[in-house]
């Protein structure tokens, strides 16, 4: 039995939708700093290689989502969006060395609207 199995599916879903925006995060906006002189096709199949990993836990993420935890297809994207813009934005600040802006927050807000109408019926 591994750990993850013990934890319940909802959660499950979470975290590993965590992790795949980590490494999608990565895969997308990294390329800027670490490899800004790099040819792009060289950044590009970098980046792929990174996105691998992002899709070996975003697809189990979503089945187990889906199948076990009983989210609609509607509500594993929203979870997606919210989760993207809370790793990208911390991602952007202290990676990128990107300014916090108060845009973030509204951007934030929506999100949570969005979670709302998309959640409120089960």
């Amino acid at each position: 039995m591994t750990a993850l199995a013990s934890i319940p599916f909802p959660l499950q879903t979470i975290l590993l939708l965590v992790g795949s925006n980590l490494f999608m995060t990565m895969a997308w906006y990294g390329h800027l700093k670490n490899l800004a002189t790099a040819p792009w096709y060289a950044a590009a199949l970098i980046s792929w290689g990174i996105a691998l990993a992002e899709y070996l836990l975003q697809v189990p993420a979503n089945r187990i989502g889906f199948q076990q935890a009983g989210f609609s297809v509607g509500q594993l994207k929203i979870m997606q969006e919210v989760i993207t813009l809370a790793v990208f934005v911390p991602f952007a600040v202290f990676y990128l060395d990107e300014p916090l802006k108060l845009d973030y927050l509204w951007a934030a807000l929506c999100m949570v609207g969005a979670a709302y109408f998309i959640f409120r019926n089960g």
